[in-house]
C-alpha cells in the first residue's frame, strides 16, 4: 500500500499540515491529562469513602471523644479525622484553666470545622476544572483543526486542478481526524466531570452532616 492510499491514523497525522499536527498533539496531550486526573480522583474518592466509613464506626462506637482524639493525635490520617480534630482542638482551646468554657465556644468550633471542610472540599475538587475546560473546548479546537485542514486540502485541489475522489479524500480524512481527536478528548472529560463532581458533593455532604452531628453533641455538653 503506497503512502497516498494509506489511511491509518499515523499516516493521516504524518500527511497533515504543521498547524493541524499541533492541534492533534495538543488534543492527545489534553486527553492524557484528563485520564490522569480521572484516575487520580477515582482513587482519592475511594480512599475518602473508605476512611469516612472507618472513622464513622470509631466515632459511634461509644468510645469517649477525648479518647478518640488522643488516639488520632495531632496528625489525622484522613479527611474525616481532620474535620473531627479541628472541632476537638477548638473545643479544648475554648476552656479556661479552671475548666469553664470561654464565651462563643460553639460558634468557634463550628467555624473551625467549616474551615477544615472547605480545605477538604478544595482538595476533592482540585483537577475537576481541567475536565470541564477540556470537555467544553476540545470539540472546538478539533473543529479548528478540521477547518484548517479542509482549507489547505481545497487549496491543494485548486493547485492540482483535479477533483478526483482519490485526490480529495486524503486531505478531507486528515482534517476530520482532528475533530475525531477533539471528541475523543471531550466525551470522557464531560462524562467523568459530571460523575466526579457528583461524587465530590456527596463526600462533602457527608463531612457537613458529620460536623452538624458533632456540633450537636458538643452543644449538649455546653448546656450541661
Amino acid at each position: 500500500m503506497d503512502a497516498v492510499a494509506d489511511y491509518t491514523m499515523w499516516a493521516l497525522f504524518a500527511r497533515a499540515t504543521f498547524t493541524v499536527k499541533l492541534v492533534m498533539i495538543g488534543l492527545l496531550a489534553a486527553s492524557v491529562w484528563c485520564w490522569a486526573v480521572i484516575v487520580d480522583k477515582l482513587i482519592q474518592y475511594r480512599r475518602a469513602r473508605a476512611e469516612a466509613a472507618v472513622f464513622d464506626r470509631a466515632f459511634w462506637s461509644g468510645e469517649p471523644l477525648d479518647g478518640l482524639y488522643e488516639q488520632i493525635g495531632t496528625s489525622p490520617a484522613g479527611p474525616s479525622q481532620r474535620v473531627f480534630v479541628a472541632g476537638m482542638t477548638e473545643w479544648r482551646r475554648s476552656h479556661h484553666s479552671d475548666g469553664h468554657l470561654i464565651a462563643g465556644a460553639h460558634a468557634r468550633i463550628d467555624r473551625a470545622m467549616d474551615v477544615a471542610i472547605a480545605r477538604e472540599t478544595e482538595s476533592l475538587q482540585r483537577g475537576l476544572p481541567v475536565l470541564a475546560t477540556v470537555g467544553s473546548t476540545a470539540p472546538f479546537v478539533g473543529l479548528f483543526g478540521t477547518v484548517w485542514g479542509i482549507m489547505n486540502a481545497f487549496i491543494e485541489i485548486a493547485e492540482q486542478g483535479n477533483t478526483n475522489l482519490a485526490v480529495v479524500a486524503p486531505g478531507i480524512a486528515e482534517a476530520l481526524l482532528a475533530t475525531g481527536l477533539g471528541l475523543l478528548a471531550a466525551i470522557p472529560a464531560v462524562v467523568f466531570y459530571n460523575k466526579l463532581s457528583s461524587d465530590a458533593n456527596r463526600i462533602t455532604g457527608g463531612y457537613e452532616a458529620f460536623a452538624d452531628e458533632f456540633s450537636t453533641i458538643l452543644s449538649r455538653q455546653l448546656e450541661d
